[in-house]
Protein backbone atom coordinates (compact mmCIF):
# COMPACT_ATOMS: atom_id res chain seq x y z
CA UNK A 1 0.00 0.00 0.00
CA UNK A 2 1.27 3.17 -0.92
CA UNK A 3 3.96 2.53 -3.07
CA UNK A 4 3.93 4.37 -6.14
CA UNK A 5 3.50 2.25 -9.53
CA UNK A 6 3.95 2.84 -13.50
CA UNK A 7 2.44 1.39 -16.54
CA UNK A 8 4.21 -1.74 -17.77
CA UNK A 9 5.09 -0.01 -20.95
CA UNK A 10 5.23 3.60 -21.55
CA UNK A 11 3.26 4.73 -24.51
CA UNK A 12 4.45 5.68 -27.89
CA UNK A 13 2.43 8.92 -28.74
CA UNK A 14 1.74 11.09 -26.65
CA UNK A 15 -2.09 12.19 -25.78
CA UNK A 16 -2.80 15.16 -27.19
CA UNK A 17 -5.75 17.56 -28.26
CA UNK A 18 -7.33 15.45 -31.06
CA UNK A 19 -8.52 18.77 -32.73
CA UNK A 20 -5.06 19.76 -32.43
CA UNK A 21 -3.49 20.66 -35.67
CA UNK A 22 -0.52 18.16 -34.76
CA UNK A 23 -3.17 15.75 -33.56
CA UNK A 24 -5.60 15.91 -36.72
CA UNK A 25 -3.10 15.95 -39.67
CA UNK A 26 -2.67 19.62 -39.87
CA UNK A 27 -6.77 20.64 -39.70
CA UNK A 28 -8.25 21.60 -36.52
CA UNK A 29 -11.06 23.73 -36.69
CA UNK A 30 -12.10 25.49 -39.86
CA UNK A 31 -15.46 28.20 -40.61
CA UNK A 32 -17.95 27.51 -43.08
CA UNK A 33 -19.45 29.66 -45.27
CA UNK A 34 -22.43 29.62 -42.57
CA UNK A 35 -20.00 31.24 -40.06
CA UNK A 36 -20.13 27.91 -38.00
CA UNK A 37 -16.51 26.67 -36.72
CA UNK A 38 -16.57 22.51 -37.47
CA UNK A 39 -13.82 19.98 -37.49
CA UNK A 40 -11.86 19.91 -40.54
CA UNK A 41 -13.07 16.62 -41.03
CA UNK A 42 -16.61 17.49 -41.14
CA UNK A 43 -17.79 14.98 -43.94
CA UNK A 44 -14.86 13.15 -44.71
CA UNK A 45 -16.51 9.60 -43.89
CA UNK A 46 -18.58 10.31 -46.25
CA UNK A 47 -16.19 11.12 -48.91
CA UNK A 48 -13.62 8.81 -47.89
CA UNK A 49 -16.77 5.66 -48.80
CA UNK A 50 -17.67 7.42 -51.97
CA UNK A 51 -14.02 7.12 -53.44
CA UNK A 52 -14.11 3.62 -52.12
CA UNK A 53 -17.03 2.33 -53.81
CA UNK A 54 -16.83 4.84 -57.05
CA UNK A 55 -13.02 3.96 -57.77
CA UNK A 56 -11.86 1.14 -55.09
CA UNK A 57 -9.40 0.17 -53.26
CA UNK A 58 -6.28 0.18 -55.89
CA UNK A 59 -5.85 4.22 -55.36
CA UNK A 60 -6.11 5.10 -52.12
CA UNK A 61 -3.47 5.31 -49.68
CA UNK A 62 -3.20 2.27 -47.05
CA UNK A 63 -4.44 4.97 -44.11
CA UNK A 64 -7.09 5.31 -45.80
CA UNK A 65 -8.78 2.04 -46.23
CA UNK A 66 -7.51 1.69 -42.37
CA UNK A 67 -9.20 4.66 -41.51
CA UNK A 68 -12.69 3.12 -43.53
CA UNK A 69 -11.75 -0.05 -40.67
CA UNK A 70 -11.65 2.05 -38.01
CA UNK A 71 -15.02 3.95 -38.88
CA UNK A 72 -16.49 0.81 -37.38
CA UNK A 73 -14.86 1.26 -34.12
CA UNK A 74 -14.58 5.00 -33.24
CA UNK A 75 -17.70 6.62 -34.12
CA UNK A 76 -17.18 10.99 -35.23
CA UNK A 77 -13.87 11.86 -34.33
CA UNK A 78 -11.29 11.85 -37.40
CA UNK A 79 -9.20 8.63 -37.47
CA UNK A 80 -6.80 9.38 -39.88
CA UNK A 81 -3.97 9.94 -37.07
CA UNK A 82 -4.53 6.77 -35.44
CA UNK A 83 -4.84 5.08 -39.06
CA UNK A 84 -1.38 6.88 -39.19
CA UNK A 85 0.19 5.56 -36.06
CA UNK A 86 -0.54 1.91 -36.60
CA UNK A 87 1.05 2.03 -39.96
CA UNK A 88 4.26 4.17 -38.37
CA UNK A 89 4.06 1.43 -35.71
CA UNK A 90 3.73 -1.72 -37.81
CA UNK A 91 5.32 -0.79 -41.17
CA UNK A 92 1.90 -2.07 -43.22
CA UNK A 93 -1.43 -2.95 -43.49
CA UNK A 94 -0.45 -6.85 -43.21
CA UNK A 95 1.58 -5.61 -39.82
CA UNK A 96 -1.11 -4.05 -38.58
CA UNK A 97 -3.43 -6.67 -38.66
CA UNK A 98 -1.51 -9.52 -37.50
CA UNK A 99 -0.26 -7.67 -34.79
CA UNK A 100 -0.77 -8.62 -30.84
CA UNK A 101 -3.46 -7.10 -29.23
CA UNK A 102 -1.01 -6.07 -26.31
CA UNK A 103 0.86 -4.33 -29.04
CA UNK A 104 -2.59 -2.86 -30.57
CA UNK A 105 -3.60 -1.67 -27.29
CA UNK A 106 -0.27 0.74 -26.88
CA UNK A 107 -0.94 2.67 -29.60
CA UNK A 108 -2.74 5.77 -28.56
CA UNK A 109 -6.22 6.23 -29.47
CA UNK A 110 -6.61 2.16 -30.21
CA UNK A 111 -9.92 0.46 -28.07
CA UNK A 112 -10.89 -3.10 -27.35
CA UNK A 113 -13.22 -1.93 -30.54
CA UNK A 114 -10.01 -1.16 -33.10
CA UNK A 115 -8.54 -4.93 -31.84
CA UNK A 116 -12.04 -6.20 -32.59
CA UNK A 117 -12.14 -5.13 -36.13
CA UNK A 118 -8.90 -6.44 -37.09
CA UNK A 119 -9.30 -9.59 -36.21
CA UNK A 120 -12.60 -9.53 -38.11
CA UNK A 121 -10.23 -8.19 -41.02
CA UNK A 122 -7.64 -10.40 -40.75
CA UNK A 123 -10.43 -13.82 -40.49
CA UNK A 124 -11.37 -12.54 -43.62
CA UNK A 125 -8.28 -12.57 -45.12
CA UNK A 126 -7.57 -16.34 -43.80
CA UNK A 127 -10.64 -17.46 -45.07
CA UNK A 128 -10.65 -16.41 -48.48
CA UNK A 129 -6.96 -17.90 -48.79
CA UNK A 130 -8.20 -20.59 -47.25
CA UNK A 131 -10.95 -21.09 -49.39
CA UNK A 132 -8.13 -21.25 -52.37
CA UNK A 133 -6.81 -24.30 -50.99
CA UNK A 134 -8.90 -26.22 -49.49
CA UNK A 135 -10.48 -28.79 -51.08
CA UNK A 136 -7.84 -28.19 -54.13
CA UNK A 137 -5.42 -29.95 -55.75
CA UNK A 138 -2.61 -28.38 -53.89
CA UNK A 139 0.32 -29.40 -56.31
CA UNK A 140 -0.66 -27.98 -59.59
CA UNK A 141 -1.72 -24.51 -57.43
CA UNK A 142 1.63 -23.99 -55.38
CA UNK A 143 1.06 -20.13 -55.93
CA UNK A 144 -2.46 -20.31 -54.15
CA UNK A 145 -0.47 -22.38 -51.23
CA UNK A 146 2.34 -19.81 -50.67
CA UNK A 147 0.36 -16.48 -50.92
CA UNK A 148 -2.14 -18.09 -48.29
CA UNK A 149 0.69 -18.90 -46.26
CA UNK A 150 2.37 -15.41 -46.44
CA UNK A 151 -1.19 -14.08 -45.18
CA UNK A 152 -1.78 -16.23 -42.21
CA UNK A 153 1.77 -16.17 -41.00
CA UNK A 154 4.44 -14.13 -42.37
CA UNK A 155 3.35 -11.00 -39.84
CA UNK A 156 2.56 -12.97 -36.91
CA UNK A 157 5.16 -12.45 -33.71
CA UNK A 158 5.73 -15.72 -32.63
CA UNK A 159 6.22 -19.20 -34.45
CA UNK A 160 3.50 -21.25 -35.56
CA UNK A 161 3.59 -24.84 -36.71
CA UNK A 162 0.74 -26.10 -39.57
CA UNK A 163 -0.25 -28.52 -41.32
CA UNK A 164 -1.90 -28.95 -44.69
CA UNK A 165 -3.14 -32.49 -45.12
CA UNK A 166 -3.43 -34.37 -48.38
CA UNK A 167 -5.48 -37.36 -49.92
CA UNK A 168 -4.14 -39.53 -52.42
CA UNK A 169 -4.67 -36.89 -54.90
CA UNK A 170 -3.09 -34.44 -53.61
CA UNK A 171 -5.96 -32.35 -52.35
CA UNK A 172 -6.25 -30.76 -49.63
CA UNK A 173 -8.65 -32.45 -46.87
CA UNK A 174 -7.86 -30.22 -43.77
CA UNK A 175 -5.77 -27.19 -42.37
CA UNK A 176 -4.57 -27.05 -38.95
CA UNK A 177 -2.51 -25.52 -36.87
CA UNK A 178 -0.27 -27.94 -35.11
CA UNK A 179 1.80 -25.39 -32.45
CA UNK A 180 1.96 -22.24 -31.43
CA UNK A 181 5.69 -20.93 -29.66
CA UNK A 182 7.57 -18.20 -28.98
CA UNK A 183 9.58 -15.51 -31.01
CA UNK A 184 12.12 -18.57 -32.03
CA UNK A 185 10.94 -21.50 -31.50
CA UNK A 186 7.39 -24.32 -31.51
CA UNK A 187 7.11 -27.29 -30.14
CA UNK A 188 6.36 -29.93 -32.25
CA UNK A 189 6.29 -33.65 -31.41
CA UNK A 190 6.37 -35.76 -34.80
CA UNK A 191 4.06 -39.22 -33.21
CA UNK A 192 1.52 -36.51 -33.14
CA UNK A 193 1.76 -35.40 -36.45
CA UNK A 194 1.93 -38.91 -37.78
CA UNK A 195 -1.16 -39.63 -35.56
CA UNK A 196 -3.37 -36.71 -36.84
CA UNK A 197 -2.63 -37.34 -40.54
CA UNK A 198 -3.79 -41.48 -39.42
CA UNK A 199 -6.72 -40.12 -38.16
CA UNK A 200 -7.55 -38.02 -41.11
CA UNK A 201 -6.78 -40.86 -43.50
CA UNK A 202 -4.31 -38.32 -45.00
CA UNK A 203 -1.95 -39.53 -47.70
CA UNK A 204 0.80 -36.84 -48.03
CA UNK A 205 1.82 -33.71 -45.89
CA UNK A 206 2.87 -30.14 -46.22
CA UNK A 207 4.68 -28.88 -43.23
CA UNK A 208 4.62 -24.72 -42.76
CA UNK A 209 6.17 -22.67 -40.16
CA UNK A 210 7.23 -19.19 -40.32
CA UNK A 211 10.07 -17.02 -38.61
CA UNK A 212 8.79 -14.06 -36.64
CA UNK A 213 12.74 -12.67 -37.32
CA UNK A 214 11.83 -12.32 -41.00
CA UNK A 215 14.54 -14.72 -41.99
CA UNK A 216 12.94 -18.08 -43.21
CA UNK A 217 16.92 -19.40 -43.03
CA UNK A 218 16.36 -23.14 -41.68
CA UNK A 219 18.10 -23.43 -38.58
CA UNK A 220 19.55 -26.55 -37.17
CA UNK A 221 16.72 -27.37 -35.07
CA UNK A 222 14.33 -27.06 -38.01
CA UNK A 223 16.10 -29.33 -39.96
CA UNK A 224 16.60 -31.91 -36.87
CA UNK A 225 12.29 -31.55 -36.52
CA UNK A 226 11.56 -32.10 -40.04
CA UNK A 227 13.85 -35.38 -40.41
CA UNK A 228 11.92 -36.94 -37.69
CA UNK A 229 8.52 -36.20 -38.91
CA UNK A 230 9.81 -37.50 -42.74
CA UNK A 231 10.69 -40.93 -40.70
CA UNK A 232 7.73 -41.16 -38.66
CA UNK A 233 5.53 -40.85 -41.42
CA UNK A 234 7.62 -42.39 -43.80
CA UNK A 235 7.09 -45.59 -41.46
CA UNK A 236 3.17 -45.38 -42.45
CA UNK A 237 3.68 -44.66 -45.95
CA UNK A 238 3.17 -40.83 -45.50
CA UNK A 239 4.39 -38.57 -47.45
CA UNK A 240 5.98 -35.17 -46.87
CA UNK A 241 5.61 -33.14 -49.85
CA UNK A 242 7.98 -29.97 -48.31
CA UNK A 243 8.20 -28.09 -45.85
CA UNK A 244 7.91 -24.06 -46.07
CA UNK A 245 9.51 -21.73 -43.90
CA UNK A 246 7.93 -18.35 -44.16
CA UNK A 247 9.68 -15.01 -43.09
CA UNK A 248 8.13 -11.45 -43.63
CA UNK A 249 9.32 -10.72 -47.01
CA UNK A 250 10.22 -14.08 -48.46
CA UNK A 251 10.04 -18.20 -48.26
CA UNK A 252 12.19 -21.15 -48.54
CA UNK A 253 10.97 -24.38 -49.43
CA UNK A 254 13.05 -27.63 -48.37
CA UNK A 255 12.52 -29.70 -51.00
CA UNK A 256 13.71 -27.08 -53.30
CA UNK A 257 17.07 -26.91 -51.50
CA UNK A 258 17.23 -30.75 -51.62
CA UNK A 259 16.53 -31.05 -47.88
CA UNK A 260 13.49 -33.40 -48.96
CA UNK A 261 14.42 -35.97 -50.88
CA UNK A 262 11.26 -36.50 -54.29
CA UNK A 263 8.86 -39.28 -53.28
CA UNK A 264 8.95 -40.71 -56.76
CA UNK A 265 12.57 -40.29 -57.47
CA UNK A 266 12.78 -42.01 -53.28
Amino acid sequence: MGTPTEPAFAPRWQKTDRLSPEASAGGGLVRGADGNARPHYWGHRERLRARFLTGGHKPMPEYELLELLLFNAIPRIDVKPLAKRLLAAFGDLNGVVAASERNILRIDGATDKVWLQLRIAEAFAHRMGQAKVLNREVLSSWSDVVSYCRTTMAHRDTEQFRILFLDRKNVVIADEEQATGTVDHVPVYPREVARRALELNASALILIHNHPSGDPTPSGADLDMTRRIVASCGALDIVIHDHMIIGKDQEVSFRALGLIDDPVAG
